[in-house]
């Protein structure tokens, strides 16, 4: 029978540290054992599971609020999963169009950079500051 764990091994055990723990734990996506009398806190086996289900989520983009509610919705749930899956693709998509638009633009005004080298005023500060006039 595995056997409970100090959140010091608690947190090695799930690859994340001490104050991680501490932290996923004031965001309620972790609960606090009881503390016993004498002796520090026990924290059970299924609790490295849990950070390291946080963690495989925040690398796949969801948000800790995203993931609380994962965690609520757990197993018997798969079509409200489902529906939070597809709106973080749709959000990673606009994201991935809105970077692309970016990068574009950037890029633009380096090659304009380059192209006016020697210049008295930098092509991209001339523009960064009128796009800021605009606003």
């Amino acid at each position: 029978m595995p056997k409970a764990r100090t959140i010091g091994r608690l947190a090695e055990e799930a690859g994340v540290n001490v104050e991680t723990v501490r932290y996923y734990q004031r965001q309620g996506l972790l609960s606090h054992p009881p503390r016993p009398q004498q002796g520090f806190r026990q924290y059970p086996p299924e609790s490295v599971e849990r950070i390291r289900f946080i963690k495989r989520a925040q690398r796949l983009g969801f948000t800790l609020p995203d993931i609380r509610e994962l965690l609520d919705l757990d197993d018997g749930h798969c079509e409200e999963v489902q529906a939070l899956a597809e709106k973080k693709l749709a959000e990673m998509d606009a994201r991935i169009r809105d970077l692309s638009r970016m990068r574009e633009s950037l890029s633009e005004l380096l090659q304009q950079c380059r192209a006016g080298q020697g210049s008295p005023q930098c092509p991209l500060i001339r523009s960064v500051a009128g796009d800021c006039e605009e606003a």
